[in-house]
C-alpha cells in the first residue's frame, strides 16, 4: 500500500497506464485526480450560497462566510475545493445562472486553462523561444558602476563583451545587458549614459553569439535602440508603467518583454514599512494589470514573460514566500521569470558577501524551477546551467 502523489494530468496518465486502465477510462478518470482550490474574493451572499449548493450537490464543497446563509454579512470571501471533475461540473452549472455567476464561470474555466498549461512559446521577431522542457539561463551583464554585486567589474566595454561571450560559451541561453543599476537606492541615469554603456555591447555580441540578446531597461528610447541594435528581449522592472512610450515601443519593434513586479523605485522601493495584506495576490494583481496593459496596446501575448521581482520592494521574507508559491502565478497563464542570483536576502541566511551567496542562489534556483519557474536570471552562468538540469531532471522524471 503505498500513497501517491499526483501532481498534473500527466502524472495521472502514467499511473492508469501502468495499471492497464483502458484509454477512455484515462480521460474520464483523470480529472478526477487533481484537486483544486479556488479563492473569490468579496461575494455577494447569494453568489456564495448558490456557489456553496452547487459545489455540494457535485460532492465537493465551498467555504463561505459563517453569515452568509442568513444574509447577515453583506460579502463573503468563497474558497471553492473539489477536484477538478467537480470544479468542471460547478462551471456548467452556474454558466446559464444569474447574477453575474456566467462571469464568474468563464473566469473559473480561463483559470483551469492557464493552471494546466505546463509549455509556451515566446516569440521575438527574430525566433521561437521554447519554454518548459528545460530551464532557460539569462546571464547577468552589468555594464554599470555600481550594481550589487559586481559594479565596475564589466563596465569596461571590452571586459563586458569578453564576458557576454564567456556567458555564452557557459551555455547561458540569454544574455541580459544593463546599463542603469537597479539595486536599492540606486539613482537613474540619463538615455544618454545608458546609451553610451549598452549600445556597443549589444552591437558586438550580436554579431558574435547565436542567442537572444535581452536589454534591461525602463525606458522606451533605450529599447528602441538597443532593438535596432540587436537585441530581441526588452527587460522592463517596470512592466511599462515608468515610460509611457514603452508599450508601444515593445510593439512597434516586435521584441519579446518582461514584466516585473516592483513597488516605487529602486531608489525608494526598499524604504519604509514593506507590508503586503496578501503578499502573492499583490503581485498576481499587478502583474495581470501589466499584461492586459500590455495587449490592450496591441502587444501579442506569446510576446509577454512575468517576473515577481524578488527583492524590489519586498522584505527578506517576503522573497522567501514567493519563491515557495511561485505557482499561484500559473494562473495568469504566462512563462515566469525569476532572479534571486546574489542577492541579499540570500545573504541574511548564509552571510557572506554577493559572491559568496552561490550556494544559496543554487538553492533557491532550484526551488524555484520546482515551483514554476522557466527562466532563472542569474550571474555565475555555468555553475546554476548545471543546478537547472538536475533540478529539470526531477520535475520531469516520471
Amino acid at each position: 500500500m503505498n500513497v501517491v502523489e499526483i501532481k498534473n494530468l500527466e502524472d495521472a496518465a502514467v499511473i492508469f497506464k501502468k495499471i492497464g486502465v483502458d484509454p477512455y477510462g484515462i480521460d474520464a478518470m483523470a480529472s478526477k485526480t487533481i484537486n483544486v482550490n479556488i479563492l473569490l474574493e468579496d461575494q455577494p451572499c447569494k453568489i456564495a450560497n448558490i456557489i456553496k449548493q452547487e459545489m455540494l450537490s457535485v460532492g465537493g464543497d465551498a467555504a463561505v462566510a459563517r453569515g452568509s446563509v442568513s444574509c447577515s454579512v453583506l460579502v463573503s470571501d468563497i474558497l471553492i475545493m473539489g477536484t477538478l471533475k467537480q470544479i468542471l461540473a460547478l462551471v456548467k452549472k452556474i454558466e446559464k445562472q444569474p447574477f453575474g455567476l456566467n462571469f464568474i464561470a468563464g473566469n473559473i474555466v480561463e483559470l483551469l486553462k492557464n493552471i494546466s498549461q505546463n509549455e509556451y512559446v515566446v516569440k521575438t521577431f527574430r525566433r521561437e523561444i521554447h519554454l518548459g522542457k528545460k530551464t532557460l539561463i539569462m546571464g547577468i551583464l552589468n555594464v554599470t558602476p555600481d550594481s550589487f554585486s559586481d559594479g565596475g567589474l564589466f563596465y569596461s566595454q571590452q571586459k563586458a563583451i569578453e564576458r557576454g561571450l564567456e556567458m555564452a560559451g557557459e551555455g547561458a541561453d540569454i544574455i541580459d545587458i544593463g546599463g542603469e543599476s537597479t539595486r536599492p537606492g540606486a539613482k537613474s541615469v540619463s538615455a544618454a549614459i545608458e546609451l553610451k554603456r549598452v549600445l556597443p555591447v549589444i552591437e558586438s555580441l550580436v554579431k558574435q553569439v547565436k542567442i537572444p540578446i535581452s536589454i534591461d531597461t525602463k525606458k522606451a528610447q533605450i529599447a528602441r535602440m538597443a532593438v535596432t541594435a540587436g537585441a530581441e528581449i526588452i527587460n522592463d522592472i517596470s512592466a511599462l508603467n515608468s515610460d509611457k512610450d514603452m508599450a508601444m515601443a515593445v510593439r512597434e519593434t516586435r521584441a519579446a518583454v518582461i514584466l516585473m513586479h516592483m513597488r516605487g523605485k529602486p531608489r525608494n522601493m526598499q524604504k519604509g514599512k514593506l507590508v503586503y495584506d496578501n503578499l502573492m495576490a499583490e503581485i498576481t494583481d499587478y502583474l495581470k494589470k501589466s499584461s492586459e496593459k500590455a495587449l490592450k496596446a496591441g502587444i501579442e501575448k506569446d510576446c509577454l514573460v512575468i517576473d515577481p521581482g524578488i527583492g524590489f520592494g519586498k522584505t527578506p521574507e517576503d522573497n522567501y514566500k514567493i519563491i515557495k508559491n511561485l505557482s499561484q502565478l500559473k494562473e495568469l497563464g504566462l512563462p515566469v521569470m525569476i532572479g534571486t542570483s546574489r542577492k541579499s536576502f540570500i545573504g541574511k541566511v548564509t552571510g557572506g558577501e554577493p559572491n559568496e551567496r552561490i550556494e544559496g542562489t543554487a538553492a533557491s534556483v532550484a526551488a524555484a524551477i520546482i515551483n514554476g519557474c522557466h527562466i532563472v536570471r542569474v550571474h555565475d552562468v555555468a555553475a546554476m546551467k548545471k543546478v537547472a538540469a538536475v533540478t529539470d531532471a526531477i520535475v520531469h522524471a516520471y
